[in-house]
């Protein structure tokens, strides 16, 4: 199975930008599709984006369209979200998680979860 951990989060102002990794070890991430989630305080985990194994196609959840973007390098087994003009109500838990079969935007699609990584943005 596949390990991913998430790194890049942080603390930033409001018009801001971040960039979150996700590192896979155990298996070659080129063989899964991987999405980003996010998760707030009281609230349910929400789709940000998603990325087939060859990242020629992609998914966006509506609130990110236009200010993130997603990308791989899978010579370096990793996923990327560019996160650019980040509001307050960005903040949250970043989770990415990988899937062997399909591209899902919905988190019970997923086998594999990182253990997340804290963005703050402070308005």
């Amino acid at each position: 199975q596949v390990h991913l951990v998430e790194s890049g989060g942080g603390l930033v102002q409001a018009g801001g930008s971040l960039r979150l990794s996700c590192a896979a070890s155990g298996r070659t991430l080129s063989a899964y599709a991987v999405g980003w989630f996010r998760q707030a305080p009281g609230k349910g985990r929400e789709f940000l984006a998603a990325t087939s194994m060859s990242g020629g196609i992609t998914y966006y959840g509506d609130s990110v369209k236009g200010r993130f973007t997603i990308s791989r390098d899978n010579a370096k087994n990793t996923v990327y979200l560019q996160m650019n003009s980040l509001k307050p109500e960005d903040t949250a838990v970043y989770y990415c998680a990988a899937e062997r079969l399909r591209l899902p935007t919905t988190p019970n699609d997923y086998d594999y979860w990182g253990q997340g990584t804290q963005v703050t943005v402070s308005s």
